[in-house]
């Protein structure tokens, strides 16, 4: 009889699996998507799906996929399971953001992996906003806003216009007129008015 155990995967193909839910994890707009129910009750569920479907497209394909087949993959994913269109860029990112991971994860570094893991950490628990940007290797760390973040905190802080009062004339007219023998007043819409 065969045994039909596999052997367990290799610590590179965790460590990647490890980067990519992170990533994953902190990407803004599939935070809000899960967060808001866009796919359903089992959005959650459906990231850690996408995260293996990740993972082993980079295991079993030759050659290994790159940014712009894992940013598709993300965009058909997100409209599919998500019903939602990303067309701020984001997606890009995060592809190349997981090509990196993978890059790194094959020569046994862990850096990028664990600066993901940390800021997944961070954000656990906490709402997500449309205003978040996850930072990538090449951006300043102390950015966490993206360049139409600051029109929005704009838009935001504008107050909603408040009533304005009318004019004092037509204050009096607020309830019916009522002349010096308590009668009402019926005044007619026509031209020939007295």
């Amino acid at each position: 009889m065969e045994s039909s155990t596999s052997a367990p995967p290799a610590a590179s193909s965790v460590l990647f699996a490890r980067g990519v839910i992170a990533r994953l994890a902190i990407w803004a707009t599939l935070r809000i998507a899960v967060q808001e129910n866009w796919g359903g009750a089992h959005g959650a569920e459906k990231r850690t799906w996408l995260a293996s479907v990740i993972v082993d497209a980079f295991e079993d394909q030759v050659p290994t996929p790159d940014d712009q087949y894992i940013e598709e993959m993300l965009l058909q994913v997100m409209a599919d399971e998500f019903e939602a269109v990303v067309e701020d860029g984001s997606a890009e990112s995060v592809a190349q953001d997981i090509v990196k991971i993978w890059d790194q994860t094959r020569i046994g570094k862990d850096d990028l992996v664990k600066k993901f893991e940390e800021l997944a950490e961070k954000v656990k628990g906490k709402k997500a906003s449309a205003q978040e940007k996850v930072v990538s290797d090449d951006e300043d760390e102390g950015d966490w806003e993206d360049e139409e973040g600051d029109e929005e905190d704009e838009m935001e802080e504008d107050e909603a216009p408040q009533l304005m009062q009318p004019p004092p004339e037509e204050r009096k007219k607020e309830g019916p007129e009522v002349d010096e023998d308590g009668f009402t007043v019926v005044r007619g819409k026509g031209k020939g008015r007295r």
